[in-house]
């Protein structure tokens, strides 16, 4: 008789397991290919997620509020306020500024970070760089796996964003 894993012995369906098992592969080595693909040469692994947070989440895919930015990379990154504003100042300042930092139209306490020409040109070469990392990925795939490929990823994007963020490590 073998003896089940640990997670075999707490999955409710059988390829619970199978799926845990490429989590890190998944997460780590798919997820640093990506990151890395969007930082390119020029940028640090703060500065381009911090660009592919507006350009995902932002108003337009152009601007957000520095307090919604801090919010997102802090929950994924351990970073601190202070690290933040030292990145974004970075960022702004550079001979050719990424983004500007202006007062919030609704709060003079609040800023609003905005992507320069700059900025946004460098956006366009991270989904460049990125576009070519999936290009070698999907390399030789057929278009049906491509497809489910697609929409399997979208149900699994679906069903997490369905949860609280507290309920996740709960469920």
């Amino acid at each position: 008789m073998t003896k089940a894993s640990p997670a075999q012995a707490v999955a409710s369906h059988p390829a619970s397991p199978d799926f845990l098992r490429l989590f890190y592969p998944f997460h780590y080595v798919v997820g640093e290919a990506m990151e890395k693909s969007l930082q390119g040469p020029a940028l640090s692994h703060h500065e381009a997620v911090i660009l592919w947070m507006i350009h995902s989440e932002g108003e337009s895919g152009t601007s957000l509020p520095r307090k919604e930015i801090e919010r997102l990379i802090c929950s994924w990154y351990e970073l601190g306020s202070p690290a933040v504003t030292k990145v974004l100042k970075r960022m702004a300042a550079r001979e050719k500024p990424l983004l500007t930092i202006r007062n919030s139209a609704d709060s003079g306490r609040e800023k609003k970070v905005f992507l320069t020409q700059e900025g946004e040109q460098e956006v366009a070469l991270m989904m460049e760089r990125a576009s070519r990392t999936i290009d070698q990925i999907i390399d030789g795939w057929g278009e049906k796996e491509i497809k489910a490929g697609l929409q399997f990823l979208a149900k699994v994007v679906e069903r997490v964003e369905q949860f609280d963020s507290k309920a996740v490590g709960s469920i």
